[in-house]
Formats: C-alpha cells, structure tokens, sequence
C-alpha cells in the first residue's frame, strides 16, 4: 500500500493512544516490534466528566509496553502537532482521536469541529510536512455510517483503496459494446486497463473471461 514495508522498530504515531480503540493499536504495534508513540490529553475526562477519564489506560500502556512512549498533546494544538510529526517521521499515522458522542456534539459544535475536523487538518498537514510517504490511517466510528462500510466493495490498489464500482461500470458499458460488436474482448480489456490500469490489474481481468454474447 506503500513504497516500503514497515520494519522492527519503526516508529508508529497513535493519536488517542489511551481511548478503547487507540490503545488496542498501540498494544498491536508494541507487539511485533515497533516503536509506539502515543498522543493523548485525557480530553475525554473534559467531554463527559470523571467516567470518561482515561488516564488508567494511559498509565497502563506505559507500564506494559516498553517500546510505547506517552505525549501530552492535544490534535487541536497545531503547531504542537507539526513539532512532534517533524520530530518522529513516524513510518505510520494512526489517527484514533475524536469526540465521538453526537449528543456532546450537539451541545459543543465548536469543541466538537475542532477535536473531529481541525485536528485531523493539522495531523494531515503534518504528515504532508513531514513525512508524505507514510501511510495515515484514520479511524471513524461506527455512529457515521453504521455498518454501511462493510458492505463497500473496494480493490487494493498500489497506494490506496478504491471503489469497485468504477470497475464495475465500466464493465457494464464495455460488455454492452461487446455485444453490439462494437469491442472484441481482447479490445474491452485493453481500453480498461488504459482507464483504471491498476484497478482492472487488481481486478484481475482476463479477455478469456469476456465472452461475446447476443
């Protein structure tokens, strides 16, 4: 998905390192041997009061992962976030903070913008600073879409994911070509892979498999 793998000891950056998710990703990549370093201000503990406090968790990663680092940063921060992305170059972003409630949300629109959109802005910048060529992995949660995501049909392409269903029109017209004897399949598969090169690589498509019909 990118230019080079990532080796033992790479540096991993978790942003909210000390949530449910977050803290499950560090524990991941201390594990098989990266460097984790976590970004976490506890901001729960302002958005819904003790019962959110997360510094248990925190405080826990730190006691069982020796490869994990702990940074006191809020993603808001941005010049404190472009600091530590140019300090780290991490070989990998993981982005897992947010304030996920929408009842919260409601009731603090800008604390809420500037947690979910700006701090992601200012992590996004950082890296396209800093280090452009690793990858950045952005955790949402299941309340935007539900579990609509899973059902998406994507195909791994060399630097990202994307959309099936530009492969899959395009084979609808091309098909349709085929039978009005417009394309041969041998033809259809070459136009495809002038289009969407490697998606219709990822696809796999061979011109044995588009058979005239009608």
């Amino acid at each position: 998905m990118h230019n080079r793998e990532p080796h033992e000891m790479d540096i991993v950056l978790v942003t909210g390192s000390s949530g449910l998710i977050g803290s499950e990703v560090c524990t991941y990549f201390a594990g098989i041997g990266h460097k984790v370093h976590g970004v976490d201000n506890n901001q729960r503990a302002v958005f819904f009061g003790p019962q959110g406090d997360t510094r248990w968790n925190q405080y826990r990663l730190q006691r069982e992962l020796p490869c994990f680092e702990h940074h006191e940063l809020d993603v808001r921060n941005r010049q404190g976030v472009i600091d530590l992305v140019g300090q780290l170059r991490p070989a990998i972003i993981v982005h897992a903070a947010a304030q996920p409630s929408h009842d919260r949300a409601a009731a603090i629109p800008f604390d809420d913008f500037d947690t979910n959109a700006v701090g992601t802005l200012n992590l996004l910048e950082a890296a396209r600073q800093a280090c452009p060529e690793s990858p950045f992995i952005y955790l949402s949660t299941n309340k935007v879409y539900g579990d609509a995501p899973n059902r998406l049909r994507l195909a791994e392409l060399e630097t990202r994911w994307d959309y099936r269903k530009f492969i899959d029109a395009l084979w609808e017209t091309n098909q349709t070509l085929i039978r009005l004897g417009v394309l041969t399949p041998t033809q259809m598969v070459a136009v495809m892979k002038k289009e969407k090169g490697p998606l219709v690589s990822a696809a796999g498509l061979d011109p044995a498999k588009c058979v005239r019909r009608g």
